[in-house]
């Protein structure tokens, strides 16, 4: 049977995948803890929860900062049990090629997951009931140019999730890895290179909370870009490299 959830925080709410997940969930006897970075918009996607009937609160905190989002995950839980998070937060890594770019990248894309992913474990396990959501990306699968530090981040994500899923479902916890292809978000705006099979924000977060409310392990999508990186993955890298992303050694 479907699992349902209520009480849901959410980071990096303010745009693309997070708001629009914030949107899917948002109705009567929900409440939504809503993270972003920029007040204006997440006050907008909170309005608009709310107009649905959702309860709804805003935080504000560096995903970065260890002791904040723990603070944060901490005090959502204790005023009503949180049933998900979804540790959503991530910045574009850019043509990231120079040592401080990579590591604020992995910073915020890794280490923002990993301070809101340990404390809502934590949060959930005395209950032994509770799910969370890790984005990823289907860029975890095979570096690429011009995304070397962001497909990194994301891949460390999606192992991260991978190898915590198993003991922690011996605890009655889920944990869930999200790989979605090309989003409509910010982020894509400033995007240069070809993003085939981009999908609207509110399709992907239809098809993230159906894989959540089915406990999978992986949700990934859509499934033509899906099949696409599995080729990707089993074709030799020198052929790939060279012919197919145009690399010239």
């Amino acid at each position: 049977m479907p699992e349902s959830f209520s009480s849901i925080l959410i980071t990096g709410a303010s745009s693309g995948i997070g708001a629009a997940l914030a949107g899917h969930y948002a109705g009567p006897s929900i409440r939504l803890v809503l993270h972003g970075r920029d007040s204006d918009r997440l006050d907008a996607v909170a309005l608009a929860c709310r107009t649905k009937g959702a309860e709804v609160e805003t935080a504000r905190f560096d995903v970065i900062d260890r002791e904040a989002c723990a603070d944060a995950v901490r005090n959502a839980d204790a005023i009503r049990p949180l049933d998900l998070v979804i540790a959503n937060a991530g910045i574009g890594g850019g043509n990231a090629e120079t040592s401080d770019a990579v590591l604020k990248v992995m910073e915020v894309n890794f280490g923002g997951v990993l301070n809101t992913l340990l404390p809502a474990l934590d949060a959930m396990a005395p209950r032994r009931r509770g799910t969370v959501a890790l984005v990823s990306s289907l860029a975890s699968f095979r570096g690429l140019p011009g995304g070397a530090a962001y497909g990194a981040s994301k891949a460390a994500v999606r192992l991260l999730g991978e190898g915590l899923r198993a003991p922690y479902l011996q605890r009655g916890l889920k944990i869930s890895v999200v790989l979605p292809g090309f989003v409509i978000s910010p982020m894509t705006a400033r995007n240069t290179n070809a993003m085939p099979l981009l999908m609207p924000a509110e399709r992907a977060a239809a098809i993230i909370a159906s894989g959540l409310a089915q406990g999978k392990a992986r949700i990934a999508f859509p499934r033509r870009m899906l099949a696409l990186t599995y080729l990707l993955m089993m074709l030799p890298p020198d052929f790939v490299d060279r012919y197919m992303l145009g690399i010239r050694r």
